[in-house]
Order: structure tokens, then C-alpha cells, then sequence
């Protein structure tokens, strides 16, 4: 089956903002907002300059305690991937290009594939790719890239582990500070009227505490782990690939063997979009 060439130096997309992050962080405000609004509840309340120096600086200084610096140097870069789209080559194209790729090898050799190697922007994909042209052996090539799969999910667990025990810590600081809160008020009880602010006021530590926890660091905690499960997927999906396209195995039996990764909506989408591509080219 004929496939288009593909664009490999953009094959990895554009930069963009990820969307379902600022939902949810727009909706989880706005559920604490409007649910204080609601219960009579004053926002300014919120305004609490002890309760967010009791949550924010305590939850970063355990955070500090658990973490050596050689891990935490990692959270800016972290915080970019939940609030930025996911660079990864969709499975559609990795098959279109893997089966051009075979027809290529089996017509002019894997030495053929070389020229290939430049246009390349995934480093795996390329590192994988200069393997099979050098001539390594299949195992090898499996072995290397497989630890390579290995190595990033230590790196992707370590970087959701901080966000996990973030969101562990803040709740619990909430609690710490309503205490504090709680001592502040009950030191003096001369004044009754004020004693009521006070112990209100106590209490948006923990509010503070478990809105951090449970609406920002568990749930990008979680974002991180979906989005490693992802990229192991397009790599394995790519080891699949080299190792087919080296056994020398016909086009048709690497895009059967890359389509098992798919889903049956993407496989559907796929044979309607290629149904669509071949009807034009008949037309033109």
C-alpha cells in the first residue's frame, strides 16, 4: 500500500497551551468561590497572609526536606509539561512513516535509511534508527532502547512523586495551621465578638490546605503519570517498528503488526482517512 511521505521535522507538532489544565484550574476556583459565596462565606476571607505562609512555604520546605536538589531542580520543567500540550508523534503518522520506511529497506537495503537519520527531531526514533543502519544486532537494538524506556519512567515516577507528596503534605499543614489559628484565638478571650473571626479565620489554613492538595498537586501528579503511560506507548510503538523494518518483514505486515497499538476509534479514523486520500487521488 502506497503511503504519503512524511514531514519528519514537524512531525512532533507545535507548542501549545494544555487546555484541560486550565479548565480545571478555572472550575476548581470557581467550586471554592462560588460554594463560599453560596454558604454566606466572605472571599476575602481567603486573604489570610499567616494560612498561606503556613501551606505554601511549609508544603515547598517538606517538599525540600524529601527531595535531594538533584530531583527538584526538575519542578519548572514539570510544571511546563502540565500546562503545556504533549509533544508526541501520533500513532497514524509513526505507521504511515514505518511503512514507507520498510518499502524503502526491502527495495534499496537498510543502508537506505540513512539518509533518514537527519530529518529526525525524536532523539529515540533517531537513536534507534542509527543502530539499525550500523548493522547492531536486533537484541542489542531492543536491549539499549528498551533501557532507555526504563531510565525515562525513573525519571517521569521521581517527577510525579513530588507533586503526589506535595499533595500529601499540604492537607496535613492545613490541619497545622488551623491549630496555630485555634491557639491565636483561644490566648485571648476577653474580647467574644472578635473570638468568631478569629476561629473562622483559623480554619482557611485547612481550606487552603486541601484545596492545594487535592485540586493542584494530586491531580498534576496524576496528568504526569498519564502523560509518561503515553510516551512509553509511542516508544514501544517505535521499537516495534526498527526491529520489523529490520527483520526485513513486508510493508503490509508492519502497518498489521503498528495498528494493534490503536484503538478501534483511531483505527477507524485512520481507514476512513486514508479512504478519503485514496478517492482523491483516483479523482485527480
Amino acid at each position: 500500500m502506497a503511503t504519503r511521505p512524511q514531514n519528519y521535522r514537524t512531525i512532533r507538532g507545535d507548542v501549545s497551551v494544555e487546555k484541560s489544565t486550565i479548565i480545571g484550574l478555572i472550575l476548581g476556583i470557581l467550586a471554592v468561590g462560588l460554594g463560599m459565596i453560596l454558604k454566606g462565606a466572605s472571599l476575602a476571607a481567603l486573604v489570610n497572609p499567616a494560612a498561606i505562609m503556613i501551606i505554601i512555604v511549609g508544603t515547598i520546605a517538606a517538599v525540600f526536606i524529601a527531595f535531594p536538589m538533584q530531583d527538584l531542580r526538575m519542578v519548572p520543567k514539570l510544571f511546563g509539561i502540565v500546562f503545556k500540550q504533549q509533544k508526541l508523534i501520533p500513532k497514524t503518522e509513526l505507521i504511515n512513516m514505518f511503512t514507507e520506511w520498510a518499502m524503502i529497506s526491502r527495495r534499496e537495503g537498510l543502508l537506505a535509511m540513512e539518509d533518514k537519520i537527519e530529518g529526525i527531531d525524536d532523539a529515540f526514533l533517531k537513536s534507534g534508527v542509527r543502530m539499525i543502519v550500523d548493522g547492531s544486532d536486533q537484541e542489542f537494538v531492543h536491549d539499549v532502547l528498551m533501557e532507555d524506556i526504563a531510565a525515562m519512567e525513573e525519571r517521569h515516577r521521581t517527577g510525579a512523586a513530588i507533586f503526589t507528596q506535595a499533595g500529601t503534605y499540604a492537607p496535613t499543614l492545613g490541619v497545622l495551621g488551623a491549630v496555630v489559628g485555634l491557639v491565636a484565638a483561644l490566648s485571648d478571650l476577653s474580647n467574644t465578638e472578635e473570638l468568631g473571626h478569629l476561629i473562622s479565620a483559623a480554619f482557611i489554613a485547612t481550606l487552603l490546605g486541601i484545596f492545594t492538595g487535592y485540586v493542584l498537586w494530586h491531580p498534576m501528579a496524576n496528568k504526569l503519570k498519564q502523560r509518561s503511560k503515553k510516551e512509553v506507548a509511542i516508544r514501544l510503538m517505535m521499537i516495534e517498528g526498527l526491529l520489523s523494518i529490520q527483520s526485513g518483514i513486508t510493508p503490509n505486515a508492519v502497518r498489521q503488526k503498528l495498528e494493534v497499538f490503536l484503538s478501534p476509534a483511531e483505527r477507524k479514523a485512520m481507514e476512513l482517512a486514508e479512504g478519503g486520500a485514496s478517492r482523491a487521488e483516483e479523482a485527480a
